[in-house]
């Protein structure tokens, strides 16, 4: 697919055909491809939680409401960033990281390739949300390092998407200053 295509037809997909899993190896060509994300000072510190489990699938919603259509989902792709190894500072009154953009940026990459390989999927937010993000946590026990940036339900489309509507503005373009 070419990629202006892809980013142009690219939809969130809320409904799964439900029992349609979806091969491991297509799993991988996805994680694979969102690996090669952009990262700040290419640190890379993205981690995936692949989750199959209907139970667990069904389960998400309590920690993040949006997620309920997840139960009809093949998985869900935890995209997580490890806030220790992200470019961050802690120092001269300044406390910041880029953990969320770099797990964002990955999370645009599952989302893309999962397009490409004719699947759908949906970004739902964990962070930056403290009651999502501790839910999450628990729920799948993650170390305190790990923070969950995105919650993608990835299945096979239970309708095609949806027809493609020009984006673009151009009142939405500054050249040079506003």
């Amino acid at each position: 697919m070419d990629i202006i295509e892809g980013l142009k037809t690219r939809r969130s997909v809320r409904r799964f055909e439900a029992g349609k899993k979806i091969a491991h190896a297509d799993i991988e060509k996805i994680l694979q491809a969102a690996s090669y994300a952009p990262s700040a000072h290419n640190l890379q510190p993205w981690h995936f939680v692949v989750i199959e489990d209907a139970e667990k699938l069904a389960a998400l919603r309590t920690v993040q409401p949006w997620t309920a259509f997840a139960k009809d989902a093949s998985c869900v792709i935890l995209v997580c960033a490890d806030t220790e190894v992200s470019f961050h500072r802690e120092k001269e009154n300044e406390k910041w990281s880029y953990a969320d953009i770099d797990g964002t940026l990955a999370a645009y990459g599952v989302l893309l390739a999962a397009h490409d390989l004719g699947f759908g999927a949906c970004f739902c937010g964990a962070a930056p949300m403290p009651l999502v993000i501790d839910g999450v946590q628990k729920m799948f026990n993650l170390p305190q390092n790990i923070r969950p940036v995105a919650i993608i339900p990835l299945g096979v489309p239970a309708a095609p998407n949806a027809p493609v509507n020009d984006r673009y503005d151009a009142q939405k373009v500054h050249w040079g200053k506003w």
